[in-house]
């Protein structure tokens, strides 16, 4: 286990220097200097020059490349060209917006999620199985702004009961206040991931519905709840964390959309002013952090992937696992 870890560890520090050279060379490509952000219109050849060589624009892109991990290995991501404030310690401010944001939605949506995926797949045949079935499918459908700008029209307009968008200047030092700007944001993640993972979980529970395996241990006397939990709550577990991690790193970088619907002064809402503004530190600190994230996430996933099943256990030890259904 140990040597499974520390080469993986291995692997995600190579993947994260894999990721800064793709980020920093896709930022390269695009058209314009990144010294045009402090200059206005007019600026004269001068000028220009001054700028490109007060950011390091002027420099060639190896030793811009190796000056950026430099500066990243000293955690060191920057100082905005537009406003002046340090990269780094501005998204750890936003951060306090989005990982709440999708950490809380993402325990809703599993929590409700699995039990109706496992009651859609249990009762298939049945009405409300297939209801549940076709309404999941449905939320996969709706665009994820939809459901935000309904939910602010209904809960903030008609009923004001709820704040239609913003995000405390205090952050946390008022739980509830920031608990009901986070609301409707929560509620419009959730109702999308819950959809999907709904569906993720209904197809594996099928397929151990299905299996020989279970078929096997309610013939030796084992009854259906003895045999789900014996052994198809392990199988049905593997596939659907996998999908669980995915949709969790998905949800962190798709924040970005519900931030720009409720105004929250989150990790997108910052990427999104960048972008607009050409603020090359602000993208790229962003997208780095963002990438971390998903790799970290990615990590977890793999390594309790490996905790549940025997069979990926027997890999980590370079060992073939005995796999008992």
């Amino acid at each position: 286990m140990a040597v499974y870890l520390l080469r993986r560890l291995v692997f995600l520090l190579v993947s994260l220097l894999l990721a800064s050279a793709v980020l920093f060379a896709l930022l390269r490509l695009l058209p314009g200097d990144p010294a045009n952000a402090l200059l206005s219109v007019g600026a004269t050849a001068e000028q220009i020059e001054a700028a490109r060589q007060s950011i390091g624009s002027d420099l060639p892109l190896g030793q811009q490349f190796v000056a950026w991990l430099g500066h990243i290995f000293t955690l060191d991501l920057g100082t905005s060209f537009i406003s002046g404030v340090p990269v780094g310690p501005d998204i750890a401010s936003r951060l306090v917006v989005t990982i709440p944001l999708t950490l809380i939605s993402f325990v809703l949506a599993v929590l409700i999620a699995v039990p109706v995926g496992y009651v859609a797949a249990r009762r298939s045949h049945r009405w409300y199985g297939m209801t549940l079935s076709g309404v999941s499918q449905f939320g996969l459908a709706v665009p994820i702004f939809w459901i935000g700008i309904l939910l602010i029209s209904f809960f903030a307009l008609t009923l004001r009961a709820l704040p239609a968008g913003g995000f405390p200047r205090q952050d946390w030092a008022d739980p509830l206040d920031a608990i009901r700007s986070l609301t409707l944001p929560v509620i419009t993640i959730t109702i999308v991931m819950t959809a999907s993972i709904t569906r993720y979980v209904r197809s594996a529970t099928l397929d151990v519905l299905g299996s020989d395996y279970l078929r096997t241990a309610r013939s030796l006397g084992a009854s259906f709840r003895q045999a789900m939990w014996h052994h198809g709550l392990r199988n049905a577990s593997v596939p659907v964390v996998a999908i669980l991690g995915i949709e969790l790193a998905t949800t962190f970088l798709g924040a970005v959309v519900v931030e720009s619907v409720f105004a929250l002064p989150g990790l997108g809402n910052m990427l999104l002013t960048g972008i607009a503004q050409h603020d090359y530190p602000v993208i790229q600190g962003v997208l780095l952090v963002s990438t971390f994230l998903v790799l970290i996430v990615g990590f977890i996933a793999d390594v309790v992937q490996r905790l549940i099943d025997p069979r990926l256990r027997g890999n980590m030890t370079g060992q073939r696992a005995a796999v008992v259904r």
